[in-house]
């Protein structure tokens, strides 16, 4: 328990910064969860439809200090890249 109330204050907004911050990873899990079983199970259609909401929702979680710009840059390219590869195979 704070002792003071600055340290108080510091453990309130510490632990709403902490729920907001759950929230949009876990939004971010969620889709990029989503996108990866798509290529899984080859429907690649779906899959290219979805990765523009996907690249959203990952530039949308890096204006936050949830999600750093270069995790959610180098997570769009790879997610990209999955989808490059498996078209790739399936033209093969």
């Amino acid at each position: 328990m704070a002792n003071t109330l600055s340290a108080a204050k510091r453990a309130r907004s510490s632990e709403k910064r902490r729920l907001r911050n759950r929230r949009v990873k876990g939004r971010v899990k969620d889709i990029e969860k989503q996108y990866r079983q798509l290529v899984a199970e080859k429907k690649l259609d779906d899959a290219r439809a979805l990765l523009p909401k996907v690249n959203s929702v990952l530039s949308k979680a890096a204006k936050t200090p949830a999600l750093h710009k270069n995790k959610a840059q180098r997570k769009m390219s790879r997610l990209t890249r999955l989808l490059k590869a498996a078209e790739a195979a399936s033209a093969a």
